[in-house]
Parts: structure tokens; C-alpha cells; sequence
């Protein structure tokens, strides 16, 4: 979850979800729920798909052996179509990935919400309870930690257990002498997650080649294992999967 929009919400579902499918190697499914910007088949390079239908149930396309991908992006038309709903329609199209979709077989079933507390995070709140847990993702400004709070407070009132807060964006390490340079004035999030009494999963710096490699449907934390950002990942990813199996 992320109380705003451009915080790396996608792209860090995204990799958790790569994570557990291609490192833990377990049964994952990744459920796109952003219904009117859906990014996550651009993330892994699986946009030109297309769900298919076998014995009544819709059949998650296999971004992998064992990453079963749902998505609004497969059911457009083109790339460029935009999806002009309200409301109802939202919460009907989040009950058929839901209700209708074959996930047989997975383990852990990671979601990406679009920004906010809306229709699509209500219904799976209400849809799926109960959950075995959320993240919260944010960048160190204060706006994106105001939002923070409200998600927070959204998954509290829903009973839905809060693995922790991961701060995206937290710095830009320079490339010549390796100083950590903070793009944004930082100890927001740190202070949010004490005084809310959720744990601050750990903290990813703003890597250009991230970005590159997703725009292209590459697997970075597969590809660049020991880079700064990938072993930054893996501990997070390692907090999340611990709290969702306790």
C-alpha cells in the first residue's frame, strides 16, 4: 500500500514478488489491482500478454514457472486505452480477480494497490479477510509520510496486520566517491513508525539502473544480486516473508 502515487509501490511488489518466486522459490502469484494504471506487466516485461479462460476460470499468465501474474493491463485493448470506471465497476472487476481467477497452487498471493484507501483497497481489505499482511511504502518527504499514517490507520480499523513501513528513495549514492547524498530531508518515516508502533522494514537507495531495468522487464535483483539496492531488498523481503509466516 502507499498513500500516494509515484513512491516505487509497483515496482517494489513487483520484486517482492520475483523474490519469493525466483530466490525462496516458492508458488507466487502477483494480483495488479491498480484497475486504472496498471504498470506491473511493464515491470516484468509481459505487457503484450493476454489472459486466457480454461474451464470457466481465468488462468493467471506465467511470468514465470513460479509467478502467476493477474493483471487489468491484459484485458485492454491496447496499451493507450484508458479505463474510465467509477466506482461499482472497480469493485466488480477486483471480485472476478478474486473469485474467478485460477490461483491453485500458490503459496503467498502479493497484491498492488493503487494509491490511497479507495474501492480497490476496501474490497480486498473486506474480500480476502483475513490477510496475512500489509506493506506500506514511502518516500522520506513529509507529504508522502502525512499518507503514511492514514494507510496505517486504514489497515488498523480493517484488522489487517501491518509487516512494516520500507522507506523508498532514501538516498542516491554517488557513483565516483560513494557518498550517500539524501535527496530528501529524511526521519519522517522513522519517526511515523515509532510513535505508530509499526517496524521500519529497512531503507532502498534511488538506483538509476533499478529504474532502467524495470522500464525493460528485467529482473534486477536477480541479475545485480550484490548491488546496494538488491541486499537492501533481500532484507526486506526476508522481514515481510518471516512476519507473513509467523
Amino acid at each position: 500500500m502507499s498513500g500516494k502515487g509515484g513512491v516505487g509501490k509497483s515496482t517494489i511488489a513487483a520484486n517482492l514478488a520475483i523474490w519469493l518466486a525466483e530466490v525462496k522459490h516458492e508458488k507466487v502469484g502477483l494480483m495488479d489491482i491498480d484497475i486504472t494504471g496498471p504498470n506491473i506487466p511493464k515491470l516484468l516485461g509481459i505487457e503484450d500478454e493476454k489472459l486466457m479462460v480454461e474451464d470457466k476460470k481465468i488462468v493467471p499468465f506465467p511470468a514465470t514457472e513460479n509467478l502467476l501474474v493477474t493483471s487489468m493491463a491484459f484485458l485492454l485493448p491496447t496499451k493507450d486505452s484508458p479505463v474510465i470506471w467509477r466506482g461499482p465497476l472497480k469493485i466488480k472487476a477486483v471480485q472476478q480477480f478474486i473469485q474467478d481467477v485460477n490461483w491453485e497452487g500458490i503459496k503467498y498471493l502479493i497484491i498492488d494497490l493503487p494509491p490511497g484507501t479507495g474501492d480497490e483497497a476496501l474490497s480486498i481489505a473486506q474480500e480476502l479477510k483475513p490477510l496475512d499482511g500489509s506493506v506500506i511504502v514511502s518516500t522520506p518527504q513529509e507529504v508522502a509520510v502525512l499518507d503514511v499514517r492514514k494507510n496505517i490507520s486504514f489497515a488498523k480499523q480493517l484488522e489487517v496486520p501491518v509487516a512494516g513501513i520500507v522507506e523508498n528513495m532514501s538516498y542516491l549514492k554517488c557513483p565516483h566517491c560513494g557518498e550517500k547524498i539524501e535527496i530528501f530531508k529524511r526521519g519522517a518515516v522513522k519517526k511515523a513508525s515509532e510513535e505508530l508502533d509499526v517496524s521500519l522494514l529497512g531503507e532502498l537507495p534511488l538506483d538509476p539502473e533499478v529504474t532502467a531495468a524495470s522500464d525493460v522487464g528485467k529482473f534486477y535483483i536477480i541479475e545485480n544480486k550484490e548491488t546496494e539496492f538488491s541486499k537492501a531488498f533481500n532484507g526486506i523481503a526476508s522481514k515481510i516473508k518471516d512476519f507473513v509466516d509467523k
